[in-house]
């Protein structure tokens, strides 16, 4: 679960009682390793030929593994510590807001941004895309990383089931888009420059986390909690489903239950 394996009945540490690693560098790296994988990802697409029909299987994967993580560790938590209706009103707030973000970017040449097809634009067929599509995910990623860093706060370690379907998700991810982006015609340094940015951003992201509520109340946390799920389970459905529904057609809801299920006997395991 997002708070170790005794989280319900351990008090929240303040973020000056860390022994040995200071946990706020440990929340940070962990973000880190998190946003390296669309690096890992990216440095796949760019040298290795992988057929579209695997790198969509892969991505419903990921999108299965990321639903369960959004179900059974941040908003099952949200709603125990919070309450419901503060979790609920979490949740729906991070859904319109990524909703709001996302709208706003497509109309700059960012929706494709995860397709590995011809469907992004390039430069000269729409100015500002290239950093619409850079912006475009940082959005995707941020909310993932700063669930990492929360978890940290109780005092236990990271959530296993939360860093796995982070780093599942995120290796399809930057492999899609980073193909995607080399279809367009954009240039090494630049697919490079925006995911190795997004995986230091990543770390940053949770290093924020973890600092700026380190002493903040275990409900806000659990609101804030559900916000980022809302954002994520938002984020699936909008850009990561459709790449894997065009590639993998009526497979893709077998291949999605098939990474659920899997980050579910993560959990169940480290509960």
């Amino acid at each position: 679960m997002l708070w170790g394996n005794s989280h319900r009945d351990r008090a929240r540490r303040a973020p000056d009682e860390e022994v040995g690693v200071p946990t706020w560098l440990e929340a940070g790296l962990w973000g880190l390793l998190g946003g390296g994988a669309l690096v890992v990802g990216a440095l796949v697409a760019w040298f290795v030929r992988v057929p579209q029909a695997v790198v969509a299987a892969v991505m419903a994967f990921g999108a299965g593994v990321l639903i369960s993580a959004v179900a059974f560790d941040l908003m099952e938590e949200a709603a125990h510590t919070g309450g419901l209706p503060s979790a609920a009103a979490g949740f729906v707030g991070g859904a319109l807001s990524y909703l709001a973000a996302n709208a706003a970017l497509a109309r700059h040449g960012a929706r494709h941004r995860k397709r590995s097809g011809d469907q992004q634009p390039s430069e000269k067929e729409q100015s500002g895309s290239g950093t619409a599509i850079a912006v475009g995910a940082l959005l995707d990623g941020v909310p993932e990383s700063v669930v990492l860093g929360l978890g940290l706060l109780a005092g236990g370690s990271v959530s296993l089931p939360v860093l796995a379907a982070v780093f599942i998700s995120n290796v399809p991810e930057g492999l899609s888009s980073a193909a995607g982006m080399k279809r367009s015609g954009r240039s090494a340094r630049y697919v490079f420059g925006v995911w190795s940015g997004i995986a230091v951003a990543s770390g940053l992201a949770a290093l924020a986390g973890y600092l700026a509520l380190g002493s903040a109340p275990a409900e806000l946390v659990a609101v804030i909690t559900a916000v980022a799920a809302g954002a994520i389970l938002t984020m699936i459905a909008d850009t990561m489903i459709p790449e894997a529904f065009e590639r993998t057609g009526t497979w893709t809801g077998v291949i999605t239950t098939v990474g659920f299920l899997i980050a579910f006997a993560i959990e169940q395991s480290a509960a």
